[in-house]
């Protein structure tokens, strides 16, 4: 992921004809950290984790990402992903820098009194490097609310009460109404903008999904309100197809209680791999990275590809997809709506003021559709694709804070 992250990238840096000092500069992490966490399991034994956070950017605001709990878990992954966040950050308007971080475990494999343990450990850990100023962590792979709580109430210990060091928390605990729907919610609306400059409109498009956790049934339920039809849905387990149609309520009643879409009455089942080229306009991966490859991105039928999940489309596939005049429109874009409800969550801890759901999603179309008419204004004047658009965008933005904030030798090379 780290290389594929970087690929795009110097694409985008080459369009820029910006220095291999400035590249470095650009790509080089703010700070890696890394702990050994000590924790006793239910047993009475002692288990061994590793966390990681890495900060890449404080350039235009504290700095912003999520926290996985996951085996893959490690510092490259890390890194490529708090890279990531610092140019999507840059891209939807939001005053951050980026980082990201976890923890080296699988939750399936742990009690809750273990989970508990072993985040406290890890902000005791982290607890000089994280803040409100400093760096704000959020939900990811293997994490919630509840963790999140639990952040917040250990990092209050040393700190004082500092409701706004995390994001996604639950409500009763200054969390913020539309986050959890934000990330799937944003991708319907970078979808109707994206329609919209073809003269289209989302009750013209069938969409197939991959993936049905909190992205992929909340994209699928904001894209259902608004008239597309979700004929295909595939996750780790099974897949189930309608071409009239599925109804995404039902679905996500019987996954809640299933934990998988296999087995769905109301649909015809199929290999869930066979997701990613099904026979409709518009396909979101909303899983997984790495998932469109050289090896399938020649088999993919959708006109139009929302990027719903971190990374999903490797270089080689990316460069098929624009000779085959497929629009992919880039994660850094795409699924911006998470950290974009996190910064009015973030705000709303800070003034002690809780906003109205109506207002946040007001606010939500606002920053999403202004990102993406920024992007579409960028790749029009460079005659490049969305992701290159995206990435210059950001790169440009970083680059005219640091000059701002401190013109040191270096900076003057920087994309003005």
């Amino acid at each position: 992921m780290l290389e594929e992250s970087r690929a795009y990238f110097r694409h985008a840096a080459n369009v820029l004809g910006l220095s291999d000092r400035v590249r470095d500069i650009l790509l080089c992490p703010l700070r890696i950290v890394k702990v050994g966490l000590v924790t006793e399991s239910d047993e009475g034994k002692l288990i061994k984790h590793t966390g990681y956070r890495v900060q890449h950017s404080r350039v235009r605001g504290p700095m912003k990402g999520g926290l996985r709990y996951h085996p893959s878990v490690d510092e490259d992954e890390a890194t490529a992903l708090a890279n990531l966040m610092t140019w999507k950050t840059a891209v939807v308007g939001v005053p951050y820098g980026g980082a990201k971080g976890g923890i080296n475990c699988d939750p399936s494999d742990l009690s809750e009194r273990e989970l508990n343990e072993i985040t406290r450990t890890f902000v005791g850990q982290i607890k000089e490097v994280i803040g409100p100023t400093i760096d704000i962590p959020a939900p990811d792979v293997n994490t919630n609310a509840k963790i999140m709580g639990w952040i917040m109430d250990e990092y209050s210990k040393y700190q004082g009460f500092s409701p706004g060091v995390v994001t996604g928390k639950p409500l009763h605990l200054f969390g913020s109404e539309g986050r959890e729907e934000a990330t799937g919610r944003g991708v319907t609306i970078v979808l109707e903008e994206m329609l919209r400059r073809q003269n289209k409109s989302i009750s013209e498009v069938t969409v197939a999904l991959q993936g049905f956790g909190n992205v992929g049934s909340h994209a699928a339920r904001t894209m259902a309100e608004v008239g597309a039809k979700i004929v295909a849905v595939g996750d780790h387990a099974g897949g189930v197809c309608n071409k009239e149609g599925l109804d995404v309520d039902q679905l996500a009643a019987w996954t809640a209680q299933r934990g998988s879409v296999a087995g769905f009455p109301g649909g015809d089942a199929f290999n869930s791999d066979d997701v990613l080229t099904w026979d409709a306009d518009v396909l979101v991966p909303a899983a997984l990275g790495d998932v469109l490859t050289k090896d399938n991105a020649e088999d993919v039928r959708a006109s139009i590809i929302i990027e719903a999940a971190n990374s999903p489309t490797m270089p080689e596939a990316d460069e098929t997809f624009r000779r085959r005049g497929i629009l992919v429109v880039p994660d850094i874009l795409a699924n911006a709506g998470g950290v974009t409800v996190s910064y009015f969550e973030w705000a709303q801890n800070i003034q002690q003021f809780q906003w109205e759901l109506g207002r946040i999603r007001h606010e939500l179309s606002s920053h999403m559709r202004k990102a993406c008419e920024s992007v579409a204004a960028v790749a029009k004047q460079r005659d490049v694709d969305l992701r290159t658009a995206a990435f210059i965008l950001a790169i440009q933005r970083v680059g005219e804070a640091a000059l701002s904030r401190r013109p040191y030798a270096e900076a003057r090379d920087l994309p003005r």
